[in-house]
């Protein structure tokens, strides 16, 4: 292949594209739908998704499976990292509206990735990376603020929103890890079978018995097995390409199809300031990927 990085960032903004469809999903849920239940859920779907993948491509694994048994630890932080990152988005959307705690969330992601892997590896993004980034982040900012949405200040949770930014960021930096040591079906796998472990007793706990509707389970189904199984299967291959800090990046296409999901689907009309956020989001995530391709 002439130019693997341009693949893996097509695969991170398939992903992201798929990510995005997930807050158009969730309003065929019944109203009564705990989001900590539904954030779960499709945890523990795409484990499942997962596990037949290895089940059925099970030949050749034995060496990748003593090597990923040897990386528990990883295993264990990575798991940790999604579920929180689940948990804390939604509890943080719910206490600071839809608006500022998507844009705190996903905005603050590249931030803590950039960040943690200048303390990890000792060598920071680059400057390209960085003007694209931020102005990806301030698009995001700018395109959410024209929707209309709900926007309040809560101290806990502008928190919550940050640290599922650094959950997701944490997230990235591990599978980057786990993938370089195994294969990404087999990582996605570890990883997700240990968060959905983690987030199905904390839903329990902080929300009680799940009921729903049968529109409600086919929601959570889609949003398992397509919004989250195979987006971050296609994450998980766009990382043996693309630096940790420039998958984060991708991921803010994910408000930009959102975005245009809910004017073409929802039939909500933004302000003509979100249209200007999202040309910048494009513009910034263009600038991303033309770094990437230049680098290999």
């Amino acid at each position: 292949m002439k130019n693997p990085s341009l693949t893996g960032a097509a695969m991170g903004l398939a992903a992201a594209v798929l990510w995005g469809t997930t807050g158009t999903a969730q309003t065929f849920a019944a109203a009564q739908s705990s989001p900590y239940w539904i954030g779960a859920l499709r945890l523990a779907i795409a484990s499942v998704f997962f596990a037949g993948l290895v089940f059925f491509g099970r030949a050749g694994r034995a060496q990748v499976d003593s090597r990923l048994r040897r990386a528990w630890p990883w295993i264990v932080l990575g798991g940790s990292a999604m579920a929180a990152y689940n948990l804390c988005f939604f509890a943080g959307v719910k206490a600071t509206g839809v608006a500022t705690g998507t844009a705190v969330a996903i905005g603050s992601g590249p931030v803590w990735a950039g960040l943690l892997q200048a303390l990890i590896s000792r060598r920071p993004p680059g400057p390209l990376w960085c003007l694209g980034t931020a102005l990806a982040v301030m698009g995001i900012g700018l395109m959410l603020s024209g929707t209309g949405s709900a926007t309040r200040f809560d101290a806990v949770g502008l928190a919550l929103c940050l640290a599922a930014g650094l959950a997701y960021a944490s997230y990235t930096l591990v599978s980057k890890h786990l993938i370089g040591i195994s294969s990404p079906v087999m990582a996605t796998f570890s990883v997700f079978t240990t968060a959905a472990v983690i987030a199905v007793p904390v839903a329990a706990l902080t929300a009680g018995t799940f009921s729903a509707t049968g529109s409600t389970w086919l929601m959570v189904a889609y949003l398992g097995l397509i919004a989250t199984g195979i987006s971050y299967l296609l994450f998980s291959h766009a990382l043996r390409h693309v630096s940790a800090a420039t998958g984060v990046t991708f991921a803010l296409a994910e408000p930009v199809t959102a975005f245009v999901l809910a004017i073409l689907v929802v039939g909500e009309r933004p302000m003509p300031a979100a249209f200007g956020g999202l040309a910048l989001v494009v513009a910034g995530l263009l600038l991303v990927v033309w770094m990437e391709t230049r680098r290999s």
